[in-house]
């Protein structure tokens, strides 16, 4: 495909830039459409920056305003759709989240089409397949599995049938004759520099002399380093512009992981943070049986409640599954049909987040000194 343009949504995200990034070094790629809600100011300069390489539009716009999708779109080759709203504890208010994860997505959808853009690559996510239950136990599973989350949470139930949508839309007819070819990657939990949920989890221990509370001792995932996610997506955009590979890949959906070794979270939190002197907390904790019913205790509080006060529960069943759960996936069907091999090695994906949590740690002592004076 020569001269093509690549619209990417969430592109100001943790992981929307690092696909920009790698997206520069792309082969006959005129412009790259960045799409968001905003965009920090140290993104807009290293992205102004790209502009000596190739062509980057930034575009400030949301993922429900149609006239914005239908110009993001326009003589569109690629679409990369990251954008969503991340969610573990419904915190955020279901509608909000339905109709950005679900909805947008259909209008994206909808304005690919009319626009007569071919291929398009949905961010989707492990959730979509569960875990739905912590004495469910899958170790290295694999697409012909067809594991479905049965959860009705917002986040893990939008992003299952906004996966369903996209992939559904295989084979629709575009407005200029042409044929839609779409396919789904589903990333393991994604760590590295960046990284809020990893930035919280350091933030939080350092506020507590430096001890990591344990959260998902039980657990045994598999995390992906952020740079290897953007790399399937890479990987994923040649394979559908390929007409040979493209049959194969449309209405797929493919397990990302890498070689990070499996662990549980909070020996991942802990492996990546220990060199600047944090540890894991020691003292014992609830019966993964009991976390769950009081979860659900929690739960049944926040509804009687609602009527008068919002309360948040601090976990769900939802999450004490999610955490504690023995499910970890292979990456080969992404090997055998993308191509894909981890382009970052643990040791360097390791490298690279250790170094940036360093930074957060000694911003943190700075800070502290600044308090003390």
């Amino acid at each position: 495909m020569t001269g093509w343009i690549c619209l990417v949504t969430g592109a100001g995200g943790f992981l929307g830039q690092r696909i920009v990034r790698l997206l520069v070094e792309e082969k006959d790629l005129q412009e790259i459409r960045a799409l968001d809600k905003v965009f920090s100011p140290e993104l807009r300069e290293e992205f102004s920056k790209l502009q000596s390489k190739i062509k980057l539009t930034i575009l400030e716009g949301d993922i429900l305003d149609e006239q914005c999708l239908k110009k993001a779109c326009q003589d569109t080759s690629v679409i990369i759709h990251t954008a969503c709203i991340i969610d573990f504890l419904d915190v955020v208010h279901r509608e909000t989240i339905m109709n950005v994860n679900l909805k947008g997505t259909q209008l994206l959808l909808e304005a690919c089409v009319q626009a007569s853009v071919p291929i398009f690559i949905y961010t989707s996510t492990i959730e979509v397949a569960g875990p739905n239950s912590y004495r469910e136990i899958i170790q290295n599973g694999h697409e012909d599995e067809h594991l479905e989350s049965t959860w009705s949470t917002s986040y893990p139930y939008s992003k299952k049938l906004a996966e369903k949508a996209v992939l559904a839309a295989n084979g629709w007819a575009l407005k200029n004759g042409g044929t839609l070819h779409t396919c789904a990657l589903r990333p393991m939990y994604i760590y590295g520099e960046g990284s809020i949920f990893l930035y919280n989890h350091i933030y939080k221990a350092l506020r507590n002399n430096g001890i990591i509370k344990q959260s998902s001792k039980f657990s045994i995932a598999n995390p992906v380093y952020v740079g290897n996610v953007a790399w399937a997506h890479i990987l994923a955009s040649r394979a559908l512009q390929d007409p040979k590979k493209a049959p194969r890949v449309g209405g797929q959906f493919y397990y990302i992981s890498d070689d990070t070794p499996h662990q549980s979270y909070d020996n991942l939190n802990y492996s990546l943070s220990k060199e600047w002197g944090l540890s894991l907390e020691s003292r014992m904790s609830l019966p993964l049986f009991l976390e769950y019913w009081l979860a659900f205790l929690l739960e049944i509080v926040s509804f009687l409640l609602s009527p008068i006060y919002k309360y948040q529960p601090p976990f769900n069943r939802h999450t004490v599954t999610l955490l504690n759960s023995v499910f970890t996936f292979s990456y080969k069907k992404a090997q055998r049909d993308l191509g894909y091999e981890p382009l970052f090695s643990w040791e360097e994906a390791k490298q690279k987040t250790m170094e940036w949590i360093g930074s957060i740690v000694k911003e943190h002592k700075k800070s502290l000194k600044t308090k003390t004076h």
